[in-house]
């Protein structure tokens, strides 16, 4: 049986169909687990073209979606996922993180940390979308952030006003998506340990199913 670890806005749980975005953070309908890894458009710190599916590759990921380098608890979940990188990567986790910022703004993030993982733009909110995790922000919050120096446009290079629920997925070799931790609150966040004692229960479950062969003597 495939293990399928979850903790998530239950009642939102749901397959995306809409075209447009959900109109507030507590109406998202992210994707069930089970579901292919969909692809998307995304750009690299560079500025280079790419695409979810290729960025992933084939192999064992997790994914964390963060609202952009304005967000000091985004900066905080960045900076905690350090910790464990070097234990995701002995089991064979790459990390990726996307946010709607453009890669002007990813360039600032990775200055602030020296962070030992990939951070790519979803300028266009083509990733967010795809995964059902993207709200438009209304015009209120966008005039607020403004009075505290952030600017959405700016950030994304785009006037589309969404941004993601936060939220973290591990996906397995296959492209399967095993765990999902989302949650409507931008200020809870799952814990590092908890995303790592995911990742280890995932990669020993598939161990199981599909044990490496014996070396030769």
């Amino acid at each position: 049986m495939r293990l399928l670890a979850t903790i998530v806005f239950a009642a939102l749980l749901g397959t995306v169909q809409a075209a447009d975005f959900a109109t507030a953070p507590d109406r998202v309908t992210p994707l069930l687990l089970g579901s292919a890894l969909p692809d998307a458009t995304l750009r690299t710190v560079d500025g280079a073209g790419t695409s979810l599916v290729k960025a992933v590759g084939g192999k064992p990921a997790v994914l964390v979606f963060y609202r952009g380098g304005w967000c000091p608890f985004c900066n905080l979940q960045l900076s905690n996922l350090r910790l464990i990188q070097k234990d995701l990567t002995a089991l064979g986790y790459q990390t990726i993180a996307i946010s709607p910022d453009r890669p002007e703004e990813l360039r600032k993030t990775l200055g602030k940390d020296a962070l030992d993982y990939t951070l790519l733009s979803d300028s266009s909110a083509s990733a967010i979308r795809a995964f059902g995790i993207a709200y438009r922000v209304d015009a209120a919050t966008i005039a607020r952030y403004k009075e505290y120096g952030i600017d959405l446009d700016a950030s994304s290079g785009d006037t589309h006003h969404a941004l993601p629920v936060p939220a973290v997925y591990i996906v397995d070799a296959d492209g399967v998506l095993q765990f999902s931790y989302v949650h409507p609150d931008y200020r809870v966040r799952v814990p590092s340990d908890v995303v790592l004692s995911a990742a280890r229960a995932i990669a020993e479950q598939r161990e199981k199913l599909h044990p490496s062969p014996p070396k030769a003597p």
